[in-house]
């Protein structure tokens, strides 16, 4: 049996789970969010725990179970405490702003640029070269931070550019044969 998916998940108080043949909805203080339910998949609440069951052992049912086990977790802890990620900006005259729903960065281009905030993300600049990207569904959080990250990858060798929060970078050595610095 599958390891992640034979554990039950505790349901907070706060939180409703609704089960459905082919999905599972979740309703808590921080929103409302769904997960499917894969064929062969099962749910039920027993209690204040949720368990998910596979119907055989096939390597797909296997798989499966421990997904399904995996996103109903994330979405159980999302519609009750919610998921955050923490990007800092290094570099000489790097900066962030936020306002009407878009966020502008600075990272030394010819122009800055301009992020449309999704649906159902928070950002907000805590300072210039700190931003914080909030939300209750993990993969969207994971994704939209990974995508600002994208728009100025840390250089190896200066190490600016935009990277999370306590993200160690390996720095590479000049080449030996260049003169100056």
């Amino acid at each position: 049996m599958s390891r992640v998916g034979k554990k039950p998940i505790a349901i907070p108080p706060g939180v409703t789970v609704t089960v459905h043949p082919d999905r599972i909805d979740f309703e808590g203080q921080k929103g409302k969010l769904t997960t499917p339910l894969r064929p062969g998949i099962t749910a039920a609440v027993e209690g204040d725990s949720l368990v998910i069951s596979r119907s055989d052992d096939t390597k797909a049912g296997r798989a499966n179970h421990g997904l399904g086990r995996a996103l109903a977790h994330n979405a159980v802890v999302g519609v009750s405490e919610g998921y955050a990620k923490q990007l800092e900006i290094v570099g000489v005259g790097y900066r962030a702003k936020v306002d009407k729903g878009r966020l502008e960065i600075s990272l030394g281009y010819s122009r800055p640029v301009v992020y449309p905030i999704p649906e159902g993300i928070e950002i907000t600049a805590e300072k210039p070269t700190l931003l914080s990207v909030r939300g209750i569904d993990r993969q969207k959080v994971g994704q939209v931070a990974d995508d600002i990250k994208s728009l100025r990858i840390p250089d190896p060798y200066k190490q600016k550019g935009v990277r999370y929060v306590g993200e160690r970078l390996i720095k590479k050595e000049r080449k030996a044969g260049v003169a100056g610095a």
